[in-house]
C-alpha cells in the first residue's frame, strides 16, 4: 500500500486506475538515499526508470581537468532517466547525479513498463511531454554556455529558478552559472538599480518581470 501511495505522488501516473497501479507496483521499489550521495555516474547502465518522490538531485559532468560542471537540479515529481531509445531496455546514464537534500526514489523496470503499458499506448503521452521538456531543458543549458552573457545567465536563472537562487549562497549560484562572484554581485546591483529586482535581507524580490525577460528573450531562446 505504501508503494502504491508512493506511485501516485508520480504525476506521471495519473491516468492510471487502480488495477494498472498495482501492476506498476509489482515492478517498481522505493529506496531512500542521504544528502552528497551518488545516485549514478556518466556511463552507468540502468534497466530501470528512474523518479524523484522527494528531494532534490544535481545533475552534473566533470571536464578533463577534473572539474565539475553543473548542468541542471532535479525537483521532486521529476522523472531524473534520460532516454535515447525505446528499443533497447538499457538507459545510459550520460551525467552524473548527486543528492543535494536526503530523497526518496521510485524505481520502474523498464522492460516491464514496455511490456504492459508502452507497447499498449499507455503512458505514452505522458512519456513524450517528459521528454520533450528534457529537450527543452537541454535548450536552456546550450543557450546558457554558449549564448547568453552573464547578464542574460542572472536573469533567466532569477525568472526561471526564484526559489533556488534564493536558497542557494550567491558563491553556489555563481558556480552553477559559470561566472565570478564579482561578476554576479554587479549584475544584481546593475537590476536592482534598474528597479527590475529589489534585495531585501539578500533575498532577491522580482519587480518588473517583463524588464526581466527582455534581458534574455531573443538571446538563443
Amino acid at each position: 500500500m505504501i508503494l502504491i501511495e508512493t506511485i501516485k505522488k508520480i504525476d506521471f501516473f495519473n491516468t492510471l486506475n487502480e488495477e494498472q497501479l498495482n501492476i506498476i507496483a509489482s515492478f517498481s521499489n522505493v529506496s531512500k538515499y542521504e544528502s552528497k550521495s551518488i545516485l549514478f555516474y556518466e556511463s552507468d547502465i540502468k534497466n530501470h526508470l528512474l523518479f524523484l518522490v522527494d528531494g532534490l538531485i544535481k545533475i552534473y559532468k566533470v571536464d578533463k581537468f577534473g572539474n565539475e560542471i553543473f548542468l541542471y537540479h532535479i525537483y521532486k515529481n521529476s522523472m531524473i532517466s534520460e532516454l535515447s531509445s525505446m528499443k533497447s531496455n538499457e538507459i545510459y546514464c550520460f551525467s552524473n547525479a548527486e543528492f543535494v537534500e536526503n530523497s526518496t526514489i521510485l524505481s520502474v523496470n523498464f522492460e516491464k513498463l514496455q511490456e504492459y503499458f508502452l507497447s499498449k499506448n499507455i503512458l505514452t503521452t505522458e512519456l513524450m511531454e517528459i521528454l520533450l521538456d528534457k529537450t527543452h531543458q537541454l535548450q536552456c543549458i546550450v543557450n546558457r554556455e554558449l549564448v547568453f552573457d552573464a547578464t542574460a545567465k542572472v536573469a533567466f536563472m532569477l525568472n526561471q529558478d526564484l526559489e533556488m537562487f534564493n536558497k542557494l549562497k550567491r558563491q553556489e549560484v555563481s558556480f552553477m552559472l559559470h561566472i565570478q562572484p564579482e561578476t554576479l554581485s554587479r549584475v544584481l546591483k546593475r537590476l536592482s538599480r534598474d528597479e527590475i529586482i529589489s534585495i531585501d535581507n539578500g533575498e532577491v524580490i522580482i519587480e518588473n518581470q517583463n524588464e526581466l525577460i527582455c534581458i534574455f528573450k531573443g538571446v538563443g531562446v
